[in-house]
């Protein structure tokens, strides 16, 4: 049967395109947190728009190619799935809906053990940057139950999301184990989620410090937790822009979104951080850092509306 060119463009989406809507909901969380709230609806409104139309092809490979979904559900790109619902989900809680951000935090953990699973079971060593999603999806979870927690006042979910917390820490360090180093410098642009994996740490440790239910010595370890993982992430921020001025990569790759998304995640957490843990200068750190990942969501953005119509004319 005979497709369209746009057709052929929406079977084609690979799992790596859920980026885009990490990328597109971190930099809307962003500028929402540096008060730009006409610019963060905006950015919200794209992040939902993606997010709609992969959920529409993630449902319909589930009905409809069970093979082809089978074998996309094995890589860890598939994660993106769970990641973007939480970050969508963070981002919609901030606006005050919180039933839109419940149901997206119910989808988020009905898909995570699955795809983990899945994931995990074919593991390997030498993997790209797309191995640390086994950690960024499960952080993700953890943000926007500790956000959810916090508008609510469930304490019990609370300590679910310190759990998810607690449990992505542990598979960082095995993502870590199976990344291949030479990546950062020849990686095609997920190699950045090696520092965005623990900036989305950061994140979600910041949650759980600002909430009432911790104290004491519980609070204060939370409260180092953020700033350790923080730390690391900027220091994987240094080390892989330096590598991207040594070894230009200008060609776009759809695996670019995923260089923006730990931009604009570490920014975040420089932004969510400076309050709960009492670290004032992490503030216009991150104000700093988000002008760079806006800038870098808008070259990506252009270079791909640049390159869909060559891509569309050699099919």
């Amino acid at each position: 049967m005979n497709r369209t060119p746009g057709a052929r463009w929406w079977a084609d989406l690979p799992p790596a395109a859920g980026a885009a809507v990490m990328a597109a909901g971190i930099i809307s969380i962003g500028l929402h947190l540096t008060g730009h709230g006409v610019p963060s609806l905006v950015a919200l409104a794209v992040a939902g728009a993606l997010w709609c139309v992969l959920a529409a092809d993630f449902a319909v490979r589930l009905l409809a190619d069970r093979g082809r979904f089978r074998s996309e559900a094995d890589t860890p790109a598939a994660l993106t799935a769970v990641a973007a619902t939480t970050v969508l989900g963070a981002r919609l809680s901030m606006l005050g809906w919180r039933p839109a951000a419940v149901v997206l935090l119910a989808l988020a953990v009905l898909l995570w053990p699955g795809l983990m699973l899945a994931v995990l079971r074919h593991r390997r060593r030498g993997e790209t940057g797309v191995a640390f999603l086994v950690c960024v999806a499960t952080q993700g979870v953890a943000v926007l139950a500790a956000v959810v927690a916090a508008d609510s006042g469930q304490g019990w979910l609370a300590r679910v999301a310190l759990v998810a917390f607690c449990l992505g820490l542990l598979l960082y360090v095995e993502a870590l184990v199976r990344f291949d180093l030479r990546e950062v410098l020849h990686g095609a642009g997920d190699q950045w989620v090696a520092g965005g994996a623990l900036a989305i740490c950061a994140l979600a440790g910041s949650a759980l410090t600002a909430s009432p239910v911790w104290g004491g010595g519980a609070h204060a370890a939370l409260r180092t937790a953020t700033l350790v993982t923080l730390g690391l992430s900027l220091g994987w921020y240094v080390v892989l822009l330096v590598a991207e001025a040594v070894r230009p990569r200008p060609r776009y790759d759809i695996r670019r979104w995923a260089t923006v998304f730990p931009l604009g995640m570490t920014a975040a957490s420089c932004l969510s951080a400076a309050g709960p843990t009492g670290v004032g200068w992490l503030r216009p750190l991150g104000e700093i850092l988000l002008w760079i990942a806006l800038a870098a969501w808008l070259l990506t953005f252009t270079a791909l509306a640049r390159t869909h119509p060559g891509v569309e004319r050699e099919r």
